[in-house]
C-alpha cells in the first residue's frame, strides 16, 4: 500500500449527525489539518448547498472551505451538463440546492404542465417531504413519456438525531421497477464521484483512504475504485448490515475520532 496522500470523508454520520459533531471528531480533523494531510468532504447530502454546509461546519468547530466540499448535487450538475446539454429538468428534492445547479434548465411542474412541452430529465435528490404520492406519479408519468431518470443517490436510509429515516433509494426502486427504468447514479457510490475529489486533490486512487458510516455506498464503492476503505461505527452503521455486505472494509473504526491514530499505526503519514 503506498503512503495515504488524501482523505476523503463523509459528512452525515461520520463527521455529525443533525449536524451536531460527533465525539472527538474537530480535534480529529484539527490534527489531520495541522499534519498538512489533504481532505475532501465528498457527501451524499442534497439539502444544503456547498456553502451552507461550509457555514454549519465552520460554525461547529471544524476547519473547512467550500473549495473542500464535494456534493452529491455540484457533481450532478456537472454529468447533466455534459450528458444532457440544454435538458428541461424536473427537480424532485427536500431542501434547496439550486445554486449548485448553475446552468441548469430547472422547470417547475406547473411550468411543463402549462406549455405542453415534455420533460427531458427527471433528477431525484434527497427524499423528504417532497417526495409526496402525488409527486412521485407525476415522475412516474414522465417516465412513461421517455424522460431520463437521473439521482444524486440511491442510499436507502440516513441517521438523524431522532433515529433512521427513508432516503431516496427506497423510492427509487419502486419507480425504477414500476416504469422499466434504471436511474443513473451521480453521487456515491459513482466511480466518478471520488474520481471527481482525487482529481482536484492530485491524488491517485491507491494513495487515498475513504472514511464512511455506509459500508456499500461509502467504503466498498470506494474500494472498488482502488481506495483504501475505512468503516466507523457511527451515523447509519449497523452490526447486521455490516455482516451481510458484500464485501469486507479495509479497516474498520469506532469513530472518525480514531483515524489520527490508524493513520499513525498504519505509517502512512509524513
Amino acid at each position: 500500500m503506498e503512503r495515504i496522500r488524501a482523505v476523503l470523508i463523509d459528512i452525515d454520520g461520520v463527521l455529525t449527525v443533525s449536524w451536531k459533531p460527533l465525539p472527538g471528531a474537530v480535534e480529529a480533523m484539527r490534527q489531520l489539518r495541522a499534519e498538512g494531510l489533504p481532505l475532501a468532504l465528498v457527501t451524499n447530502n442534497t439539502s444544503r448547498t456547498r456553502a451552507s454546509i461550509v457555514a454549519k461546519l465552520s460554525g461547529a468547530g471544524f476547519p473547512v472551505g467550500v473549495d473542500d466540499i464535494f456534493t452529491a448535487p455540484a457533481v450532478t450538475a456537472a454529468y447533466l451538463r455534459e450528458h444532457y446539454p440544454g435538458a428541461r429538468c424536473l427537480l424532485v428534492n427536500t431542501g434547496d440546492v439550486r445554486d449548485d445547479l448553475a446552468g441548469l434548465t430547472l422547470v417547475d411542474e406547473a411550468e411543463s404542465d402549462a406549455d405542453g412541452a415534455a420533460l427531458d430529465v427527471v433528477v431525484f435528490g434527497g427524499a423528504g417531504e417532497a417526495f409526496s404520492y402525488g409527486a412521485l406519479n407525476r415522475v412516474f408519468r414522465h417516465l412513461q413519456r421517455g424522460a431520463r431518470l437521473v439521482a444524486m443517490h440511491r442510499n436507502l436510509y440516513w441517521r438523524t438525531a431522532t433515529g433512521l429515516d427513508l432516503d431516496t433509494g427506497a423510492f427509487l426502486l419502486g419507480l425504477e421497477r414500476a416504469a422499466r427504468v434504471e436511474a443513473e447514479i451521480t453521487g456515491k457510490p459513482a466511480e466518478a464521484f471520488f474520481a471527481s475529489a482525487l482529481t482536484q486533490m492530485g491524488a491517485t486512487p491507491s494513495e487515498a483512504l475513504m472514511v464512511g458510516d455506509d459500508i456499500e455506498s461509502d467504503v466498498l464503492a470506494a474500494q472498488r475504485s482502488g481506495i483504501t476503505g475505512v468503516l466507523v461505527r457511527t451515523g447509519k452503521y449497523l452490526p447486521e448490515t455490516h455482516r451481510a455486505a458484500d464485501g469486507t472494509p479495509d479497516h474498520v473504526l469506532d469513530s472518525f475520532a480514531d483515524l489520527p491514530a490508524l493513520l499513525e499505526r498504519l505509517g502512512h503519514r509524513e
